[in-house]
């Protein structure tokens, strides 16, 4: 039997001596929100930090996939009254759609009473209390984790989607597609979104398969979205291989630079399609599943296989 040992609890200004000058920071770095998306079924992109609200400055302002804002709290203590009157002030102050209260512990009334907010607020509002840990084993790395104290009722039912929410609607019969044909992908919480993103590939967090629905461009896409530090870098190197990438697909791929996203995308449309035309979803959800299933294949093995230091961009000529 493999000797085991056991989790000791760390005590977090250990790790975080100041809640504004390192949890803040440390949490706003995007594989810290990732992680926090994860445990509360987001993906969180960094907007703001200290955004101003009156005399107030909300810690951590984000947005959510589906492009409403998300505010965040934090406090590596016991939750304080004080800081349930400072969320309820950002939510009206920022308009935001979701709120997440990070503490060390919650009180009991206050878990109560965002349950309560939950309860009796429109569903277009979410509440989440999150309580964060840090675990070691003997002399390892300290590894944090976040626990949900609260959060809406209806947070992990996958119940019908609103009638008259079509995006919604489109990605639940997606993934209702993809379990009668077998195929292995799964969208978690659907919403009324515009995009989607995958796992699919055995690939670090640089890179994932994304589909997306434009009814203003009648036009639905699937595409490798390259992202972080070394999407530029990943983004020339597939160019380079641009002609026989376009062979082995049969179709011309679409070469994207966001920079605006820091990131880039190799993509193929469907045009002329209207992704909110019930009639024509099935034909549409055949396309995205026989298209993510292609780019998983090309890419998989392909990406492995690149360093992203060897694809320095070419240098612009009004730089010399």
């Amino acid at each position: 039997m493999p000797e085991l040992d056991r989790l000791q609890p760390v005590e977090l200004r250990d790790v975080w001596p100041n809640e504004a000058a390192d949890f803040t920071p440390w949490l706003a770095k995007e594989e810290n929100l990732k992680l926090l998306g994860e445990t509360l079924d987001m993906e969180l992109e960094l907007e703001a930090q200290e955004k101003s609200v009156g005399d107030f400055r909300a810690d951590i302002l984000c947005k959510n996939d589906d492009d409403t804002w998300v505010v965040i709290e934090n406090q590596l203590e016991e939750t304080k009254h004080d800081h349930l009157g400072q969320i309820l002030t950002y939510a009206a102050g920022l308009d935001v759609h979701t709120v997440i209260w990070i503490a060390k512990e919650f009180k009991e009334e206050h878990r109560a009473a965002l349950d309560q907010l939950n309860e009796i607020t429109n569903d277009r509002f979410s509440y989440f209390g999150v309580e964060i840990k840090v675990w070691q084993i003997g002399d390892s790395k300290p590894a944090p984790q976040f626990e949900i104290i609260s959060k809406p009722n209806d947070w992990s039912r996958s119940i019908s989607p609103p009638s008259s929410d079509w995006k919604t609607k489109c990605w639940f019969k997606l993934n209702e597609h993809f379990g009668e044909t077998n195929r292995n992908y799964n969208i978690r919480r659907p919403g009324p979104k515009n995009g989607v993103e995958f796992g699919g590939l055995a690939s670090p967090s640089e890179y994932g398969l994304q589909v997306r629905l434009s009814q203003q461009k009648k036009r639905i896409g699937v595409r490798l979205y390259l992202k972080d530090e070394n999407a530029e870098n990943y983004f020339h190197l597939l160019k380079e291989k641009q002609e026989d990438l376009e062979t082995k697909f049969g179709e011309k791929l679409v070469w994207e630079e966001l920079p605006r996203r820091k990131a880039s995308a190799v993509s193929l449309y469907k045009g002329k399609t209207d992704p909110k035309n019930e009639n024509d979803w099935k034909n549409q959800h055949e396309w995205i599943a026989s298209r993510l299933t292609k780019f998983a294949e090309v890419f998989r093995e392909l990406l492995k296989d690149l360093d992203p230091a060897d694809g320095e961009p070419p240098e612009d000529e009004d730089d010399e």
